[in-house]
């Protein structure tokens, strides 16, 4: 489980300091359309990132600078595993309290993961967390949100990726993520019952109802973050 500046290095030898990666909540289609939009650059070096800043904005898309490649990184491929999860709970019919829950408990646990891999927490509340997993998990323009309903329709996992006809980037990094999570003890059930549903090891609704029946517990992931 390698982030994709970490492959770009191996292949190319090029230093860490010359990587920029962009992430934020940027749907394509709507970018190409014109339509407002935020994105951030990161880079460990801050000039590079702010060369990078320079270079991508416009009247239509506003650029940030974030040194967390990590966080960065981070957000931008976890939040299509939860958008999996908003597809499934609309294609089950489900309403906003239980979107709500869905992401708002994802987002404690794509910090959770974070944090064991070395990412700053507050990065996950902005725009390439929070703004993206959002962005991404209401949209029917979503590849991710579309698999999910598509397997809440009844599809498998392989047919539902076949009706969509594209790669739908959560898919591999659920089970992936579901790997790191293991690999340094990080608690992440949501994500677990959604790489189930993507291994066909269980249906959708036993997958809800094992997180509705686990023990209580209290709402502790917020507390660190500081703006």
């Amino acid at each position: 489980g390698k982030r994709l500046s970490e492959v770009v290095q191996e292949a190319s030898d090029m230093p860490l300091e010359r990587l920029i990666v962009l992430s934020g909540p940027n749907l394509a289609a709507e970018i190409v359309r014109g339509i407002p939009t935020a994105t951030v650059v990161a880079s460990v070096n801050p000039d590079a990132a702010e060369q990078a800043q320079q270079l991508f904005m416009t009247p239509t898309l506003r650029v940030y600078t974030n040194d967390d490649l990590i966080g960065v990184e981070l957000g931008g491929a976890l939040k299509n595993v939860y958008a999996i999860g908003a597809g499934v709970s609309d294609g089950l019919g489900f309403g906003d309290n239980t979107k709500g829950a869905l992401l708002t408990r994802g987002l404690a646990e794509m910090m959770r993961l974070g944090a064991a891999l070395g990412a700053r927490p507050e990065t996950f509340m902005g725009l390439t967390g929070v703004g993206d997993l959002f962005a991404t998990a209401a949209s029917k323009l979503s590849r991710n949100y579309r698999l999910g309903y598509a397997m809440a329709q009844g599809a498998s996992p392989e047919e539902a990726l076949q009706q969509l006809g594209q790669v739908a980037e959560g898919y591999p990094t659920a089970l992936v993520a579901e790997r790191l999570a293991n690999q340094h003890g990080v608690e992440m059930p949501l994500l677990n019952a959604i790489a189930s549903l993507l291994r066909s090891e269980r249906c959708v609704r036993d997958a809800l109802q094992s997180l509705m029946t686990r023990p209580p517990k209290g709402e502790r992931e917020f507390r660190f973050v500081r703006f």
